[in-house]
């Protein structure tokens, strides 16, 4: 029986200046994630600009992530397509690659109904039957809102173990545990909710800021976890401006530049995305470049030996 629970970065994948994938960047993203203790990975979710990758693109981006992953946490890929056919297909391959499950987005293009969303679960765990699946529900950017009514009916298929929840209503996690009971694990799908769904009972948090500060946000969350809200509250509210960045139209753009601020790592998109400049920029910098100093300023004034970031998830 899956056991997902923690933190489980929504990596980027990294570019170079003319948009080719950078392996080694990204493979350095993964292990730097894994260095700040996070539970598992999510490559090629929608930060990981799934939708613009070839299906040959993704497969070296699954390969070179297992590689660095290897068995140590679960690795999971989002699973993107306009079809049926090539959901199986793409789930297939994650299996073949060795992976521990997928975050399975909607049919894009297309708003199924509550009939047809259910068959599409369905084809997709019956292709990879080894495979844990995450419902990821974003009902404002991919209109297919998976209720609890409809969660209820997900649970016939067997490998669907899971849901990111990112409807931005946080009653839904306590509607969900009311109508489904302990069927399905629930993750936090918002970095700027992540706080108010561990109190409501999520159990991991797939996060997009993390990416630039890991062992902050697992402090975090293992701080709420366990129940330490003061100290949680503290934190949350040093880095909330950071994670409000995730909600916006280019969390992209603006998580990248993070990542780059804090780590070096390079900030590159590939269009029709386009850098931040401007304003938009500046606004960006400003606010990344202030977390940073606040949370520079908290190491300096708090005993190492006590700092709670390597409490049990």
């Amino acid at each position: 029986m899956v056991k997902w629970s923690g933190v489980f970065p929504a990596l980027t994948t990294k570019l170079s200046r003319d948009g080719q994938i950078d392996l080694k960047a990204t493979q350095a993203g993964v292990q730097r994630a894994l260095d700040g203790g996070v539970s598992g990975i999510v490559v090629l979710g929608m930060l990981g600009e799934n939708g613009m990758m070839t299906t040959t693109e993704k497969e070296s981006i699954l390969r070179a992530a297992k590689e660095v992953v290897g068995s140590c946490v679960p690795l999971l890929s989002g699973l993107a397509e306009a079809t049926t056919q090539d959901a199986v297909a793409y789930a297939k391959l994650c299996e073949r690659v060795g992976l521990d499950g997928l975050m399975v987005f909607p049919a894009i293009t297309y708003k199924t109904d509550h009939r047809e969303t259910v068959a599409y679960y369905q084809a997709i765990g019956d292709a990879a039957p080894s495979l844990g699946l995450m419902v990821y529900n974003n009902p404002v950017a991919y209109r297919v809102d998976v209720t609890p009514e409809l969660l209820e009916k997900l649970g016939e298929v067997k490998n669907v173990v899971c849901i990111k929840e990112e409807s931005y209503d946080i009653r839904r996690i306590t509607d969900i545990y009311k109508r489904c009971g302990d069927r399905f694990l629930v993750f936090c799908g918002i970095d700027d909710f992540v706080l108010e769904s561990v109190a409501a009972g999520a159990t991991g948090w797939v996060s997009g800021m993390t990416n630039a500060w890991p062992a902050e946000c697992v402090e975090l969350f293992n701080l709420c976890s366990a129940g330490r809200f003061e100290e949680a509250r503290a934190l949350y509210r040093l880095m909330i401006e950071a994670f409000h960045l995730d909600t916006d139209v280019k969390l992209v753009h603006s998580i990248k530049l993070a990542d780059h601020l804090t780590s070096g790592a390079p900030e590159h998109l590939r269009a029709p995305r386009l850098p931040l400049v401007g304003d938009e920029r500046a606004r960006a910098e400003q606010i990344i470049k202030q977390v940073i100093r606040d949370l520079e300023n908290r190491r300096n004034v708090c005993d190492p030996e006590t700092m709670p970031a390597r409490l049990p998830a």
